[in-house]
């Protein structure tokens, strides 16, 4: 089996790191020639919305898949309506790369959303303010991640700033939610229609930028691991989806409120590599290959550190038990995602414990 990737980032490295092992050859597109995924695996430089790349892809591949969810929609059409065999399926990546889109599918299967409204210009911006109330977030419809496109409104004469500041291009207004925590909910769906959830996962966020995840996230009751569950496959099965997915949520009380998703593998399920039985990489690689998947058990508790802008010495990392290095072979800059340390332990409280650990030698780097 031979898959091609478009994007050539961490994601694309890992996944063609999981493919090894399943015997899968992958080919990457990207517009760098140094990407992280052309260190370990073949690649094509090109734009994604070059043709003939996009076709050089496909030539090399039985199925293609995607990395991350700002490759252009319309370069996912393209291979499809070439009969090239594409998943996850491009309508699911035209709804991730729009937060209106993304919030009325949330809406149309059932999941619970933050108040918003549709925001093309200031006029309709005021009018959001007066129908949902502050304070509020303001939020680009497109290209935001990381905390980036978005601004945080909380008087209505502040509104002509927050307009400029998110780039006066089509937006959504949503009511600040008052959360006890951010988690997530990472599914995975066969070309048969067959689906896995991994459990919940507690997300840490600092300047909009995730830091550590925690799996299984702390005291997460069977209820509410079975709604987030349903939920996920409510909109894997609307969309045919064919992959991993990831919903990141707010949880309010004993429920659970959408906030975006990701048609790929995702950030918040790093973990999976060392701390479950199968990794969202091999599982994602499974899926969309037809093959059976994995089991997503999680036999003892885990976690994910982020390493951002810096990597400190691999030796202080690795002298500690159950920690494991993914360093993405980035040049180094601020707020930039250059690795990961997987974190593993025998109880919650000894991992608490390991990732301050961690935490601590990441401070001193």
């Amino acid at each position: 089996m031979r898959v091609g990737i478009i994007g050539g980032g961490q994601l694309g490295r890992m996944l063609a790191l999981a493919g090894h092992d399943l015997g899968i050859a992958c080919t990457t597109l990207d517009p760098a020639t140094d990407s992280p995924a052309a260190q370990v695996a073949p690649a094509i430089a090109g734009a994604y919305d070059d043709h003939d790349a996009l076709l050089g892809l496909a030539a090399a591949a039985d199925v293609v898949t995607y990395e991350f969810e700002n490759v252009p929609a319309e370069s996912t059409r393209f291979l499809a309506d070439r009969g090239v065999s594409l998943f996850p399926p491009p309508e699911a990546l035209a709804v991730a790369q729009d937060r209106l889109s993304e919030k009325t599918l949330f809406t149309d299967v059932g999941l619970p959303v933050p108040t918003f409204a549709a925001v093309d210009d200031l006029d309709s911006l005021h009018d959001a303010i007066e129908a949902i109330g502050l304070p509020a977030v303001l939020k680009t419809r497109r290209l935001g991640y990381d905390g980036k496109g978005q601004t945080v409104l909380r008087h209505a004469e502040l509104a002509e700033d927050a307009w400029r500041s998110v780039g006066e291009v089509p937006s959504i207004l949503e009511a600040l939610v008052s959360f006890d925590r951010e988690v997530s909910i990472l599914a995975v769906r066969g070309r048969d229609g067959a689906t896995a959830c991994w459990p919940l996962v507690e997300n840490h966020h600092e300047e909009g930028i995730l830091r550590v995840s925690l799996a299984p996230g702390p005291d997460v009751p069977p209820s509410l691991q079975a709604a987030a569950e349903a939920h996920a496959v409510a909109v894997l099965d609307r969309l045919g989806y064919v992959g991993v997915l990831a919903i990141e949520l707010f949880q309010v009380g004993e429920g659970l409120l959408g906030n975006e998703m990701a048609p790929r593998v995702h950030n918040s399920g790093h973990w999976t590599i060392e701390g479950a039985r199968t990794s969202q990489f091999e599982n994602h690689l499974r899926a969309i290959s037809g093959l059976p998947l994995g089991d997503t058990t999680v036999d003892r508790p885990v976690a994910m550190v982020n390493l951002i802008g810096k990597v400190p010495p691999e030796e202080r990392l690795l002298a500690l038990p159950d920690v494991h290095l993914h360093d993405y072979g980035k040049v180094p800059r601020p707020r930039r995602k250059l690795g990961h340390v997987t974190v593993l332990a025998s109880d919650p409280d000894a991992l608490q414990r390991r990732v301050l650990q961690v935490s601590a030698i990441l401070a001193d780097a």
